[in-house]
């Protein structure tokens, strides 16, 4: 599969799927692109794009110097993350590999705030994030997220573009199956064509 651009942004892909405002996770896995043409585009597919990504979306400041392990790191979440909504879309029971990738990843960083001293105020808590803990609160929050979203009363929303070749997650708002208008326009067209296909052949 070839890509269409080598630093593609989310906007010039396709808008975000409807629910990314909500769950961040959404746009996690929906990273990961597939267009027509057999094109496919990633839009953490270098150290590069991911360090873009996160601080685009708050979970990383925009030089924090993403290694291409940490960008390995995030890409191998993002296939168990797909691969449990996946599993939820289907009603499948999950896959254990992707359940502990996930799990792991909620425990790479810690949740509560922790109690520091200041020499001139005194006691205060505070979470810490020093700069080499940025990509594990990266992955923990996408991870939390996810759980979030798997757990609670949106999950049974969640469903997959229905028009192919699109791959994107979104959550589904009344009758609507598609992750953008775009996709809804090939949808349509392609059932259009179908007809007309089969009314010649009657």
């Amino acid at each position: 599969m070839s890509a269409m651009s080598e630093t593609p942004t989310v906007e010039s892909v396709s808008p975000p799927a409807p629910g990314a405002e909500k769950y961040l996770a959404l746009d996690f896995v929906n990273s990961a692109i597939a267009l027509p043409g057999g094109h496919f585009t990633d839009l953490l597919g270098t150290p590069e794009a991911t360090n873009r990504w996160l601080a685009e979306h708050g979970l990383a400041p925009t030089d924090a110097g993403v290694q291409e392990m940490c960008a390995t790191q995030l890409r191998s979440l993002r296939e168990n993350l797909r691969a449990l909504f996946a599993a939820r879309v289907a009603g499948l029971p999950a896959l254990p590999a992707a359940l502990s990738a996930v799990n792991d990843a909620l425990g790479r960083a810690p949740t509560a705030a922790l109690l520091y001293w200041d020499e001139k105020n005194g006691p205060y808590r505070a979470a810490p994030c020093p700069t080499n803990e940025i990509l594990d609160r990266a992955l923990a929050t996408l991870a939390a997220n996810t759980a979030d979203l798997l757990t609670g009363p949106d999950a049974d929303r969640l469903i997959c573009c229905g028009s192919s070749p699109c791959n994107r997650y979104l959550l589904r708002h009344g009758r609507r199956h598609w992750c953008s208008t775009r996709c809804g326009d090939r949808a349509r067209a392609a059932r259009a064509y179908a007809r007309r296909i089969q009314l010649k052949a009657d």
